[in-house]
C-alpha cells in the first residue's frame, strides 16, 4: 500500500487508492484459489498436514472464527460482519454401510455393504450444521480437506434477525428442503 506521503507527492486520490486496494485484494484471492486449486504443488499441503492433526481431536461440528479458504467463501456470500458464522463439520467417507440385521430377513435382502446415500457428503455436512445452530440459515458450503477416514467442509451460514437483507426465502430450514447449492446439485436443479 502507498503511505500518506507517497500519496501526496503523487496526487493519488482517495478513489485512485480504493481501486488500488481492490487490485491488491483481488490479485491476492486470485494467488490461493490457484494454491488451492493444486494443493499437493502448493504451501498448502504442508500447512493442512499439520491442521489435520488438531481438526482430527476436535468435535465432528466445530464453529471457528475465520474461514480456512477465504477465497472461496468470499465467492460463496461470505461477509466478515455480524450475523454471519463459518462452521467446520467432519463427515466420515465412504459408502454407508448398515448394521447387520440380528434376525427377520431373506438372504438376499441382508442390505449391509454397498448401499450408497442419495446426496453427497457435503450436503450431509450442511444438514448436520444446520441441526446443530437450529437459529442459522445454511447460505453454502464448501471442500476444505480429506484423508483417508474423513472429509472437511465448512459451511457459511447467517442469522436471518441480523441479516434480514438477505434474499434467502421464506421458511425455514432450507438446506433440509433441497434449496442449498448442494441440494440442488443432489436434485439434478444446478443447471436449471
Amino acid at each position: 500500500m502507498l503511505f500518506k506521503e507517497q500519496r501526496k507527492r503523487l496526487n493519488f486520490s482517495p478513489a485512485i487508492s480504493i481501486a488500488v486496494k481492490c487490485e491488491v485484494q483481488h490479485l491476492a484471492y486470485k494467488y490461493i484459489a490457484e494454491a488451492w486449486r493444486k494443493p499437493s504443488e502448493s504451501y498448502v499441503e504442508e500447512i493442512m498436514r499439520e491442521r489435520i492433526i488438531e481438526w482430527r481431536r476436535q468435535p465432528a461440528i466445530y464453529r471457528i472464527d475465520k474461514p480456512t479458504r477465504i477465497d472461496r467463501a468470499r465467492r460463496l456470500g461470505y461477509k466478515d460482519k455480524p450475523g454471519y458464522v463459518v462452521v467446520r463439520v467432519r463427515v466420515r467417507r465412504g459408502g454407508l454401510n448398515k448394521p447387520r440385521p440380528r434376525s427377520g430377513r431373506r438372504q438376499k435382502r441382508m442390505g449391509v455393504t454397498k448401499y450408497k446415500p442419495a446426496k453427497s457428503l457435503r450436503l450431509i455436512a450442511e444438514e448436520r450444521a444446520a441441526r446443530r445452530f437450529p437459529n442459522l440459515e445454511v447460505l453454502n458450503s464448501y471442500w476444505v480437506w480429506e484423508d483417508g477416514r474423513y472429509k472437511w467442509f465448512e459451511v457459511i451460514m447467517v442469522d436471518r434477525a441480523l441479516l434480514p437483507e438477505l434474499k434467502l426465502g421464506k421458511g425455514r430450514g432450507r438446506v433440509f428442503r433441497g434449496l442449498t447449492s448442494a441440494g440442488r446439485k443432489v436434485r439434478g436443479l444446478l443447471a436449471k
